[in-house]
């Protein structure tokens, strides 16, 4: 009967670390994640940003020297961040493959221009600095024309200033929801011994030795949680790396070191606090209060 009584508690006690654990793990999990995007979203708004093109439209009288010098004076600038000369032949080949018939036949004529694409670093893209870029280009006589999508700009911009600000309300609102969540669970897992700790409280045990076994233990699992929690967060991120190669998610891998390291350091931290305030608490109540 004993042995069998032994094993029930065993279990209950593995039952109850076990959901501890999975609990600390989902949290951080959760939390690394978050922090994940947080490091992230201005690379991940930039490269939005970087798909706004500026077409320049050249003039059928413009040469072709000035067109090669124009190209190099962009490749130049400081808000450049890449450049594509667009023969009027090759917008021509585009759009066959495009509509799927040779439009050319019904025209008689090939009513494209040479032109250049301009891809603008993420910092640039805002409507001052374009406008700017077109006044100081419409200067040329051999630019016909000059085209971009201001209010797609205008609403990328506006878009990326809400998300930014939501996003750190959020990661703030996540992080206090993240530290109730296990102090609630590390809580639980003392409450269920307290009155071992007033026996032993009792008995002439200080606090300190009889705080020491159970902050112990809840460290030991705030490191198998956070463990759990960073292999969850490494498959995460290889997963999202292969999928959209093109956020270069991995292109700081101290960032990406850094903020591992933070996350299994909170949750040490967050489980030897949380402990350590629980079993402060049943060892300053009285014995009758155990019950409520």
């Amino acid at each position: 009967m004993s042995a069998s009584f032994d094993r029930y508690q065993k279990r209950k006690l593995i039952s109850s670390y076990f959901s501890v654990v999975i609990s600390i793990a989902l949290v951080l999990f959760l939390l690394g994640c978050l922090g994940l995007l947080v490091l992230n979203a201005k690379k991940v708004a930039d490269h939005f940003r970087e798909q706004v093109v500026v077409s320049i439209y050249f003039s059928d009288s413009a040469k072709d020297v000035e067109i090669k010098q124009l190209e190099k004076s962009l490749v130049m600038a400081d808000y450049t961040k890449s450049t594509e000369y667009v023969s009027k032949e090759t917008a021509a080949e585009l759009m066959k493959e495009e509509i799927g018939e040779d439009f050319m036949e019904f025209l008689g004529n090939n009513p494209f221009q040479n032109s250049i694409d301009i891809i603008l670093k993420a910092d640039y893209v805002t409507n001052e600095t374009l406008d700017g870029i077109t006044e100081e280009l419409s200067n040329k006589k051999f630019i016909d024309d000059i085209r971009y999508d201001n209010d797609l700009v205008e609403l990328m911009n506006n878009n990326v200033k809400k998300i930014t600000f939501w996003v750190l309300i959020l990661s703030a609102l996540f992080t206090l929801i993240a530290v109730l969540l296990i102090n609630s669970s590390i809580r639980l897992a003392v409450y269920s011994k307290r009155f071992i700790i007033k026996t032993m409280q009792m008995v002439g045990a200080t606090k300190t030795f009889i705080r020491r076994p159970f902050v112990f233990k809840s460290v030991q699992l705030g490191v198998v949680g956070a463990i759990v929690a960073l292999i969850g967060m490494a498959i995460a991120l290889y997963y999202l790396n292969r999928t959209f190669p093109e956020l270069e998610l991995m292109q700081n891998p101290i960032l990406v070191a850094s903020l591992f390291v933070g996350i299994f350091l909170l949750g040490i931290l967050i489980t030897w606090i949380s402990t350590f305030i629980a079993t402060q608490r049943f060892l300053n109540l009285k014995t009758d209060q155990l019950y409520y």
